[in-house]
């Protein structure tokens, strides 16, 4: 039992805030229950507060570390009522066990706000914890030392058996009692520690009583006293376990990846060749098997004799051309005097592929035999091996040598990466205190009367700078924060140097420890502040004076590598504010077919060597490279957690270029084709199959390279998690309790992404630079015509759905069909009289309208409409401005033309802004007297109304109102009406723009007619 119950977890319940009171007095009495695992523990009550402080730790044994992740840790808040009445609910959390940290590293204190039980429940506060666990060693079992000694008692001593039996049965009940009565007051550790002193005392006792440490313990006593009661734990115990399987089963936890259900199953022959067995091996000489099946030849590796290989190829079984499998043990000598080698057979076994058994996994792996091998050879040689058919689902298809992936290459093989972990640095500058600048001295540096000095902060090739500020009567002040991206494993220094704008000669840096920031995860605490010595020259100025700063990482944030309209991971950066997931993601890459070449083979024929990444959160999916196909098969499972159904899974299709290491260099992958899936367009727990074209954009256009066929599923064990998961925010609370601005998270952004791309490019084998920033999309913020062309048609389509509303009332309200005015003047008499069914009637129209939209949904959640990008509106030169880099490498000519286009659209821009301004430079006129008749006109007319809206009743006014505007056409002016050639009527008084072909002259009006300020620009 110690073995199994190795592992503590410890919740230490510090405080609450702002709890909902519930005793009637304004106030509350709050306790918290912990449950974990069938265990239950309580806290103290805190009487008549709404923010109780208890600081109380909490133990719980975890039985099983292997599913402690599995597990849910639940609080539960309720105030406390006396006169035995019932306490009242406050709140509760739910932890799950993916988020509990070791003892040994940092515990912060995380306050989780307490959610509802129900709808109607009335819930507010947050509570704070600090959750961590400690794998405690087993203590060293003294069982061998007790049962070594008394044998012979028990051999010699069995009729004194039957009396302890009775005494221990006696005992036993009281001993339950006092268990029971433990497990009220202390934790469950206590209890286990006090059941193993009494054996311990008994084997120190006299000889009588070392008779009893013999008889194993009570437990296992009653047995053969109650085979009843036996049979009943046994059966317990077997229920409990099928109702766990089954539980795991409904929620969809077991690893799907194993059944490989939504690929299909591809046949591999595979031969494990272990080692061989040589009668009379020569001297300094080496062996090595050869495997052939038809035009198939592989060598293992060279082994000195009876040596193991331990190698496993898989042949793909499709593209076998033969129905027999020779293998071949070869001797390999070297000759030094021709500096050569000789290869003298040592005998072959020979397989029919029709007998080769098959083997579908969970069987266990395939024995290896001995075989003789027959030939010229010296016979008594055997080969250790193992034959069988079995599927990509074999756990030994990984490791093994690939036919149609070209072997053990490492560029080829099928990998799984993961992105650093990112966090957030936040360096505050405060102040700076005795600075050494120059005196002003001989042979020292001039000294300014009011030098102006900045901060500057590096961490690895991030770089930001502080203000500038002047140097006075006090001490230099800034109070700035500036937030770099951090990754795991960190950079070791961040170097904060204090630079004299005036010389441009640094005045002191210092380097801080990563290592030793500290970590939070709100804003509920304030990071320590610290002073750091400032070093100067080395040699001249030891001591340059010292610099105040606070540095702290940020957990409570999520760290934006991706574009915000893609992400697909929103969790916060600190483990312990995760949630559990709400689902679980299946993604089959089946296959690709149609593939353009891309890259000659031999110099005679294109060929293409394609393979497949998939991203989705931290977890990067490689597949293995397919050679020299056009119409690969894949069929790779994989998994993802998924923990917000807003998110976006990114797949895209690339040709190997790396594997091949070529006197010229390491080549670049080509890419294929992109693809995204939005998780929120998918139904739970239905599989998604389809094929769908990868279209890449190159400087020439469009250009489609071929299809992809994937298949999907989300499961989804728990709609009430799914719909929760819409109401609650996007992002972790930090974003919204301090946010960031949008300029500092682009800048952010593209930090973290050059960081993913350059530690994933690092990994062995490589994901390469071009791969990453193709997925992660990192030239988004590029100027290209195409996208603003795409944007501003995005923006129009959806002004017109008002255009077209604007249009339909126009018609109604100039008779274009009589009936349909009709009906409105109808309606907007039932408005004007029953107010109160307006509200109903526009949500039951928007729920008719929806619904019948239902029939007409799109089906297919996964499109590629190459229209909504503006490819075919743009022409060549506005492609190839969209691929060239920055700074510009074309020509001068090129850019000019680019840059005269680029005025043509500006100048349309600026037009409609001006008319925009223009409407609210009117309206500002009105109200600020600057046309002093328009202005006493509108407050004459304000009077006026304001006097009929006394008498006359409101709802005259908006049905008089509804049927002037709606009045027959006969009945109406052609003109414009008196409000509106009032409204234009008001002179652009406040500025007045006049152009005289290259001079443009301002005038700007202030409050005295006088005070006229011209600017002039040639």
């Amino acid at each position: 039992m110690a073995e199994i119950c190795s592992r503590k977890l410890t919740v230490e319940v510090c405080n609450a805030k702002n709890l909902m009171p519930k005793d009637g007095q304004g106030t509350a009495s709050a306790y918290v229950i912990v449950d974990y695992d069938g265990q239950r523990r309580r806290t103290k009550t805190i009487s008549r507060d709404l923010n109780p402080q208890w600081d109380e730790k909490l133990e719980f044994l975890v039985h099983d570390a292997v599913s402690m992740p599995e597990e849910t840790l639940e609080l539960n808040v309720y105030n406390d009522k006396k006169a035995g009445k019932r306490s009242t609910f406050l709140g509760k959390v739910k932890i799950s066990g993916s988020t509990f940290v070791k003892s040994g590293e940092d515990v912060p204190l995380v306050y989780y706000p307490l959610e509802k039980r129900s709808v109607f429940s009335q819930i507010k506060g947050e509570i704070g914890l600090k959750v961590w666990y400690v794998d405690e060693e087993p203590p060293p079992a003294p069982a061998p030392e007790k049962t070594d000694a008394p044998p012979p008692a028990v051999t010699e001593e069995k009729p004194p058996e039957k009396e302890e039996d009775k005494k221990e049965e006696k005992k036993e009940p009281d001993a339950k009692e006092e268990e029971k009565k433990e497990e009220e007051k202390k934790p469950t550790s206590e209890e286990a520690k006090k059941e193993d002193k009494p054996p311990e005392k008994a084997a120190e006792a006299p000889p009588p009583t070392s008779t009893e440490t013999v008889h194993p313990p009570i437990a296992q006593q009653k047995a053969p006293q109650n085979p009843e009661k036996s049979i009943i734990t046994d059966l317990a115990k077997n229920m409990e376990i099928e109702s766990k399987l089954f539980q795991k089963i409904s929620n969809g936890n077991l690893d799907r990846r194993i059944a490989f259900d939504l690929v299909d199953q591809m046949p591999f022959l595979f031969v494990r060749v272990v080692k061989t067995k040589i009668s009379n091996p020569e001297t300094e000489s080496s062996f090595f098997a050869k495997l052939v099946i038809g035009t198939h030849t592989i060598k293992t590796k060279s082994q000195p004799a009876n040596r193991e290989w331990d190698q496993v190829f898989a042949f793909d079984k499709e593209g076998l051309n033969s129905t027999s499998l020779e293998v071949s043990v070869v001797a390999q000598k070297k000759i030094p005097e021709k500096d050569a080698t000789e290869d003298t057979p040592a005998g072959t076994v020979s397989f029919d592929l029709q007998e080769v058994p098959k083997r579908v996994p969970p069987d266990s792996p395939l024995a290896p035999q001995w075989y003789s091998l027959e030939g010229d050879g010296s016979p008594g040689n055997d080969v250790m091996l193992s034959v069988w058919v079995g599927t990509q689902a074999d756990e030994a298809f990984q490791e093994a040598w690939q036919s149609d992936s070209g072997g053990l290459v490492p560029e080829t093989r099928a990998k799984v990466y993961l992105s650093p972990k990112l966090w957030y640095l936040r360096l505050t500058v405060i102040q700076t205190q005795d600075l050494q600048l120059g005196s002003g001295s001989a042979g020292s540096e001039p000294k300014v009367r009011s030098p102006e000095l900045y901060v500057k902060a590096q961490l690895g090739a991030q770089l930001f700078k502080t203000s500038r500020t002047s140097i006075g009567s006090s001490n230099p002040t800034w109070n700035e924060d500036l937030i770099f991206v951090a990754a795991e494993p960190f950079e070791p220094f961040l170097t904060i140097t204090v630079e004299d704008v005036t010389n441009g000669h640094p005045v002191g840096y210092t380097k801080v420890q990563v290592a030793t920031v500290d970590k939070r995860t709100d804003d509920k605490s304030e990071p320590r502040s610290r002073w750091f010595n400032l070093i100067g020259d080395e040699t001249n100025k030891p001591y340059a004076g010292r610099i105040h700063v606070r540095v702290c990482l940020e957990g409570g944030y999520h760290v934006l590598d991706e574009a915000a309209h893609v992400t697909s991971d929103v969790r916060a950066t600190a483990k312990q504010l995760s949630k559990p997931p709400i689902g679980l993601l299946e993604v089959g890459i089946r296959g690709a077919t149609n593939l353009l070449p891309v890259k000659t083979a031999d110099g005679t024929r294109g060929t293409t060597d394609a393979y497949v990444v998939a991203k989705y959160g931290p977890k990067w999916v490689r597949t293995r490279t397919i050679l020299d196909r056009f119409n690969p098969r894949w069929n790779e499972q994989y998994t993802w957690d998924v923990y917000d159904p807003c998110t976006v899974l990114t797949i895209g299709v690339f040709d190997n270029g790396r594997y091949k290491h070529d006197e010229a260099g390491l080549k670049k992958d080509v890419r294929l084709g992109k693809l995204r899936v939005r998780l929120s367009t998918l139904d739970t727990n239905r599989v998604y199959v389809g094929t769908y074209s990868l279209t890449v954009l190159l400087p020439g256009g469009a250009k489609k390279m071929g299809e992809i066929e994937i298949a999907l599923r989300f499961s989804c064990s728990s709609w009430i998690s799914l719909i929760q998961a819409y109401a609650n925010p996007m992002l972790p609370r930090m974003h919204y309790v301090k946010p960031m601005g949008p300029a500092q998270q682009d800048i952010l952004r593209h930090n973290a992404m050059r960081i993913v791309t350059t530690r994933l490019a690092r990994s062995e084998p490589a994901l390469g630079q071009e791969v990453v920033q193709f997925m992660l999309d990192s030239d988004m913020h590029m100027w290209s015509m195409r996208r603003s062309k795409a944007n501003w048609f995005r923006v129009v389509g959806y002004l017109s759905r008002a255009a077209t509303f604007v249009r339909w009332l126009d018609g109604i309200r100039t008779w274009v069909h009589p009936p349909t005015t009709v009906l409105v003047h109808i309606l907007l008499v039932a408005i004007v009289l029953c107010p109160h069914l307006v509200l109903p009637t526009i949500f039951m129209y928007a729920f008719l309208i929806i619904a019948l939209r239902f029939r007409y949904r799109q089906r297919v959640s996964i499109t590629m409409d190459t229209r909504l990008s503006y490819v075919d509106a743009v022409g060549p030169d506005e492609l190839d401005e969209e691929f060239d880099g920055f700074p510009t490498t074309r020509s001068v000519d090129q850019v000019r033309v680019r840059y005269d286009r680029l005025r043509a659209l500006a100048g349309r821009a600026q037009t409609l802004l001006g008319d925009l301004a223009a409407q609210g430079e009117r309206l500002e006129a009105l109200f600020n007297w600057r046309d002093p008749r328009a202005t006493g006109i509108f407050v004459v007319v304000c009077l006026f109304a304001s006097l009929m809206f006394y008498v006359v009743p409101f709802k005259a006014f908006v049905l008089g109102s509804g049927f002037y505007y709606l009045r027959h056409p006969r009945f109406r002016d052609d003109m414009p009406s008196v409000p509106m050639n009032f409204f234009r009527g008001c002179r652009l008084t406040f500025k007045v723009i006049l152009e005289d072909n290259h001079n443009y002259m301002t005038l700007i009006h202030r409050n005295t007619p006088e005070s006229i300020q011209f600017f002039l620009d040639d």
